[in-house]
């Protein structure tokens, strides 16, 4: 009799990735620290409109990006990949004057300034967070510690400053 374990006939990523990722996150094997030895090496994530979900040009892009940072840590670079998320405003505008007018019958004119803008920031939070949990299932090796949104204080100023 064989003491060794029989492996499945089919690869079950749920078995393996998700424990694999935390193991990653928890040993902060993705944080970016200066080294004064090594030469640094920098990608900002484009961020992804906040519209519900990614898509398969997201996903391309990401893996990418993805590649070129895993290399150049085994290349011995101080690589980091900073995560951000986009307000998107005219995109997310779309899809929430969408769900109103589908789920509701309601237009942002029926809601009015405010509440329009609260049912905006509703939609942010419901599916921003979805978009970051869908990068992490796609492996993304992003220094999440560090992860922007464009109306963060400092990144709105800067996007201020630069548009207007």
């Amino acid at each position: 009799m064989s003491n060794r374990k029989e492996l499945p006939k089919t690869y079950d990523p749920k078995a393996s990735e998700s424990k694999l990722y935390q193991f990653w996150m928890d040993g902060g094997f993705f944080n970016a620290e200066v080294d004064k030895n090594k030469t640094p090496f920098s990608i900002m994530l484009p961020p992804p409109n906040v519209t519900g979900q990614l898509h398969m040009g997201h996903a391309m892009d990401s893996t990418l990006q993805d590649i070129l940072i895993r290399f150049k840590r085994m290349q011995g670079f101080a690589a980091l990949w900073v995560p951000g998320t986009d307000h998107a405003g005219i995109a997310t505008q779309i899809k929430v004057e969408e769900e109103l007018r589908n789920k509701e019958g309601l237009s942002r004119y029926d809601l009015g300034r405010e509440k329009f803008l609260d049912r905006v920031w509703d939609w942010k939070h419901k599916y921003g967070g979805r978009i970051v949990a869908q990068q992490k299932k796609m492996g993304a090796s992003c220094d999440w510690d560090r992860a922007r949104f464009t109306m963060d204080e400092g990144c709105s100023k800067a996007v201020r400053e630069t548009f207007c």
